[in-house]
């Protein structure tokens, strides 16, 4: 996603010169090409955070198009106050791109770990919430974020996830993008999830059970009407995210569904309200933690299994 995210960015900027990119002392090698072709609208503003987006918000008050860029929670948490205060108060036109959301940095510990954030960033005003599934949606994405007027967070991963999509696919900001057609059970995923959704749904085939997958991309503001109709048309709905389950994707969706009284059976397959455990691989922090594919096609089985179970009868009192 990161390498579709800086090719993106470099065909807007050659067509719109309001567009900068401020980044934290981070991206060199990803970042270079960018600056070769476009230093003009290229910043680094060293490692200072609150600086990074105070600086982005006084050049989008001044009439750019601002992506501030750098690794994990370093330009949401480590400069929240200023994101609050400086961008979206202002409303200010700034997108805050984090690269390696979830556990895409798994290798360097704890500090690397963005598993707070959209729960974080989804509760201040004003503020877009965009997690792409694959690097097609991001190309199709970043065009419409340069469009959108105000601030957007941008979560991206780290590098190398392959896409998902058919080329052929239309991705709409604000709309969920249907990944995989079911029946039985459907799979609501944001983020980096989208292929280990896809894989649980290739293990129920086997079990004859047909899940549907959508990538809910824009978190905030979800596309309410559209959540509503798919809740309303399956038995059970899993949201899935590589995140805390508190107040993240998965706690978006439940207000959503409950205040419609859209009522399937719902869970929220993320990761337990306290800090992700362990130190390696993407992969092996998924599954350690218990949110790999696995772990999905296990749950998803049990709730098919419950719903088909007849209700208990009520004893005599």
């Amino acid at each position: 996603m990161r390498n579709a995210f800086v090719q993106s960015l470099l065909r807007v900027a050659a067509e719109d010169p309001r567009v900068l990119l401020v980044t934290g002392d981070l991206g060199f090698g990803v970042l270079d090409e960018f600056r070769s072709k476009h230093p003009d609208q290229f910043y680094n503003v060293g490692v200072a955070e609150q600086n990074l987006a105070g600086v982005a918000a006084g050049l989008a008050l001044s009439g750019h198009v601002v992506f501030t860029y750098s690794i994990g929670n370093f330009p949401t948490l480590r400069c929240l106050e200023q994101v609050r205060n400086d961008i979206c108060y202002h409303g200010a036109n700034v997108k805050i791109v984090s690269v390696g959301g979830g556990l895409a940095y798994g290798g360097l510990g704890f500090s690397h770990f963005a598993t707070e954030d959209l729960a974080i960033l989804r509760a201040l005003p004003g503020l877009t919430v965009v997690a792409p599934g694959d690097p097609i949606e991001v190309e199709q994405l970043l065009p419409q974020i340069v469009k959108h007027q105000g601030p957007v967070y941008l979560r991206l991963g780290r590098a190398g996830e392959k896409p998902v999509h058919d080329r052929a696919v239309t991705v709409r900001l604000g709309s969920p993008t249907r990944a995989r057609a079911g029946s039985d059970v459907l799979f609501l995923s944001t983020g980096g999830m989208l292929p280990v959704a896809l894989q649980a749904a290739d293990l129920l085939d086997r079990d004859g059970l047909s899940a549907e997958v959508w990538s809910v991309h824009t978190v905030k503001p979800l596309d309410d009407e559209a959540i509503c109709e798919l809740g309303a048309r399956f038995p059970i709905v899993i949201a899935c995210e590589e995140h805390t389950s508190l107040g993240g994707f998965g706690g978006a969706l439940a207000e959503v569904l409950l205040e419609a009284g859209v009522t399937p059976v719902f869970r929220r397959f993320a990761l337990p309200p306290s800090f992700p455990v362990g130190v390696g691989s993407q992969e092996y922090l998924r599954t350690l933690n218990g949110i790999d594919a696995v772990a999905l096609h296990s749950l998803a089985v049990s709730l098919v299994g419950s719903c088909q179970s007849p209700a208990p009868l009520l004893r005599d009192r």
